[in-house]
């Protein structure tokens, strides 16, 4: 009870406020709803970091020797303080949930009642309570220790290597403790991955597949994303239905991380089965990326496939068994290394087949594989034999190849959806553009990227910890809140937490890319033969229909 009382009792009144102004901050909408789970979340958190910011100020403060208010007119100030804190959190609290409501009407969700607030408040309260209890037994490990020093050494030297220690016992638990569970707990993925290879379904039975019992790449060992892969999208039949024309049963050719050690072999794996479907015959060859799971997202691949009567072959190579993510933070390397490895290959062997009669060439790649994809994508090497064009969707916003193509947008023209010169050779497209518009027509290469103004993966921004982002400096897009304003540091953690959340938004929203909108961009990079707006439109409403005819939304 004496230490209970000793850690009430040492509660910073003016600490907390800070927080709490940060927590106000907190409820203005960013660029994905919230829901009460992961609002109270984050404001138990962002008031811990005020907390924190708070006594951190007035260490400094007292250390500096500086005036204080005290007595009556510290009180009187506190307390104003205080009623202008509370009152203006209180304001926010109730304005939040229309605030919410707006953004949920733009991404066509279901509104949020007055329960929510109650919710969030509790979790908040909670979530604090928790980060300030373990706070607490940092600070009564800090004084242990310090108090252990102070009988050998004088006290500032004490202090300091209180700090130090404490620190260095911190890293060490949770090093050893949380960073080791998360790896094991990535071990354990890699198992299952494994054991998928044991339960595998039938091999495929037409010796065009990759798996089937003439291919060259072992069926077992593909891993499920690449089974699926396989097994799945239109066939001729279904495409021919739609066309109503004669159509082709489209390729594609998928190697698991397990078909190979290194990335380079397991490129010419793909490259060798390429050869043996004859690939290299079709009018379309289309080298992806896959995610950090080596998942391929049909809503992409199935309606090139009808756009092209299935005269096409697509490649592509596994090299995580992790979530996006976690690839993004640990196998990063990996994912650039597979994809370039695999389109060098395939341009290698591409570059020197006859121009007349060879595929037209390639690069795709969605989020974690859009950012590997354009890594191989070097197009000073492909300068003497270029690649006909590229698609890539939700690029990731550490790719330098986006970040240098976003710097040399029109000035005039918004960061979410840029103009690049006239529109020959770069185009871009979100949920209500498609990309079919230009100053001028394409020129001979063509490079699309299908970007949702309301993707946090895309257009997040390490430096919004201080200043805004560049694309809050434009007027709001289509399905951004116009609330929506920069504070720093609050607006960091409401983008990293958009970052958890946008792959759970609504389709065509967030980081939920839709089979609909990849109909356009891929019109405009492939140019079908004889395809017409009317086409994309027909494809459109065909793809919304569902997933038994072979042309499914994420």
């Amino acid at each position: 009870m004496h230490r209970l009382r000793k850690v009430i009792l040492s509660f910073s009144t003016r600490s907390f406020l800070l927080g709490l102004s940060f927590f106000a901050a907190s409820l203005t909408p960013s660029l994905i709803p919230r829901g009460a789970t992961e609002q109270g979340i984050l404001g138990g958190v962002v008031i811990a970091i005020g907390y924190l910011l708070g006594q951190t100020l007035s260490l400094i403060w007292q250390a500096a020797d500086l005036p204080r208010l005290q007595g009556r007119v510290g009180k009187t100030f506190d307390l104003l303080l205080a009623l202008g804190v509370v009152a203006l959190t209180g304001w926010i609290l109730v304005y939040s949930l229309e605030w919410q409501n707006e953004l949920r009407q733009k991404m066509s969700m279901v509104p949020v009642e007055g329960r929510h607030l109650i919710q969030l408040s509790g979790l908040t309260t909670l979530t604090f309570l928790i980060l300030y209890g373990l706070g607490a037994l940092i600070a009564a490990l800090f004084h242990w220790v310090r108090g252990r020093f102070y009988r050998v050494m004088p006290p500032r030297r004490a202090n300091v290597l209180g700090v130090l220690t404490v620190a260095a016992i911190l890293f060490v638990v949770t090093r050893d403790g949380i960073f080791d569970r998360v790896v094991a707990s990535l071990d354990q993925s890699y198992e299952t991955a494994q054991e998928l290879f044991d339960v595998a379904p039938p091999l495929p039975h037409l010796d065009f597949q990759s798996g089937s019992t003439t291919s060259l790449i072992d069926w077992a060992a593909m891993g499920q994303p690449g089974r699926d892969f396989v097994l799945s999208g239109p066939d001729a039949k279904a495409i021919s239905a739609f066309t109503g024309k004669p159509a082709q049963e489209p390729l594609r050719v998928y190697v698991g991380r397990a078909n190979g050690e290194t990335p380079r072999e397991r490129a010419e794996l793909a490259l060798a089965e390429l050869i043996r479907v004859n690939a290299f015959e079709r009018e379309v060859l289309i080298v992806t990326s896959p995610t950090g799971t080596g998942w391929m997202d049909p809503g992409s691949h199935d309606p090139v496939e009808y756009m092209h009567g299935g005269d096409i072959a697509t490649v592509s190579v596994q090299y995580s068994y992790l979530q996006s993510p976690l690839a993004l933070i640990l196998e990063t390397r990996t994912g650039l290394d597979q994809a370039t490895a695999l389109l060098e290959v395939v341009h290698e062997y591409w570059s020197g087949l006859p121009k007349d009669s060879r595929p037209r060439l390639y690069a795709h790649g969605l989020s974690l594989g859009a950012w590997s994809s354009m890594y191989a994508t070097n197009l000073f090497r492909l300068l003497d034999d270029p690649i006909n064009g590229a698609f890539w969707a939700g690029p990731p916003f550490p790719s330098r190849f986006w970040q240098s193509i976003q710097i040399a947008r029109n000035t005039d023209s918004p960061w979410v959806l840029p103009e690049i010169g006239r529109g020959t050779l770069v185009r871009y497209a979100n949920h209500v553009h498609d990309a079919s518009e230009a100053p001028r027509p394409w020129g001979g290469m063509r490079i699309a990227f299908l970007q949702y103004s309301s993707d946090p993966i895309v257009f997040y921004d390490p430096r919004s910890l201080w200043r805004a982002p560049p694309w809050m400096n434009d007027p709001p897009a289509e399905d951004v809140s116009r609330h929506l304003v920069f504070i720093p540091i609050v607006t960091q953690f409401q983008l990293a937490l958009d970052m958890a959340l946008s792959f759970g938004a609504p389709p065509g929203h967030g980081h939920a890319y839709y089979a609909r909108d990849y109909i356009s961009p891929w019109a405009e990079v492939t140019a079908p033969k004889g395809w017409t707006r009317q086409d994309t439109q027909r494809l459109r409403a065909h793809c919304d229909l569902g997933v038994e005819l072979g042309c499914r939304n994420k």
